[in-house]
This record gives C-alpha cells, structure tokens and sequence, in this order.
C-alpha cells in the first residue's frame, strides 16, 4: 500500500523537525487558541525574545504558523490548514499500520484455529496448559 500525503519529504521533515521541540509545540497550542505577537509569546517564556523568534521562525519554515507585520508589531498564528495535512498524514500511517496488524492477526488466528475440547484426542500428544486446564475443569488428572 502507498501512502499518498499533501506534504513533500522535505516538509515533513521541516514539520517534525518544528514539533520535536517542546517550546514550540507550546507556541503551536497557543497560536491556534488565538493570535499572539511574538513580544507576548516572549513574556510566557523563560529566554529571550530573540530565541522565541528563531522557534517562530522554525515554526513559520514548517508553515505550521504565519507571520504577520501590524505596524511594528508581528503577529504570529497557527495555520490550521497545515496542521490539518499533518494530521492526515499521520492518520495514514496510522491506517497503514491498522492494516498491517490485522493481517498479521489474521494470519496468526488462521495458525491457531480454536480447539475442538470435546474432539477424541490422543493420549500419546504432548500435553499443554490447555489440556491441563481442561482435565482440571473435568476433575481429571
């Protein structure tokens, strides 16, 4: 199966890439509740403004948020429908995966068909946990 995505190789790189950091999926939370200006993403953070704008700046490369000069002022926001085509490449993936692990059941299910317990079974088999169980149910030895 092929996964088909919206995103090129090099933006789902740049994607991951931006949201392996914890600070920046922080800003990512907080651009998609609202709008925020860089100066005011500066204050919730313990560094420097000059390093809040370099995640800006990671962030904005990935085109998980957009940039937006008001006067002196850039403000940031989260771009939903980026997020959007990252979701849906992970949902395939996730789907891609779904199928592998149910074939994979099925093929270990056709292996392991259930028992037949009231089949006449030979007393030279090797005997499991399954068999001991079921002498136990019967109150055989």
């Amino acid at each position: 199966m092929v996964v088909r995505i919206e995103l090129s190789d090099a933006e789902v790189d740049r994607v991951f890439h931006a949201l392996a950091d914890t600070t920046r999926r922080d800003i990512v939370r907080r651009t998609l509740v609202g709008e925020a200006s860089v100066s005011e993403l500066a204050d919730a953070y313990a560094m420097s403004f000059a390093a809040v704008q370099k995640h800006v700046a990671v962030l904005e490369g990935a085109g998980l948020v957009t940039k937006e000069p008001r006067g002196r002022t850039r403000i940031v926001r989260a771009d939903p429908g980026q997020i959007d085509r990252v979701r849906g490449l992970l949902d395939a993936y996730a789907d891609l995966w779904r199928g592998r692990i149910d074939r994979l059941d099925a093929l270990l299910g056709a292996d392991h068909a259930p028992r037949d317990d009231h089949a006449p079974r030979d007393d030279h088999a090797p005997r499991d946990d399954h068999d001991r169980e079921h002498d136990r149910e019967q109150g055989s030895h």
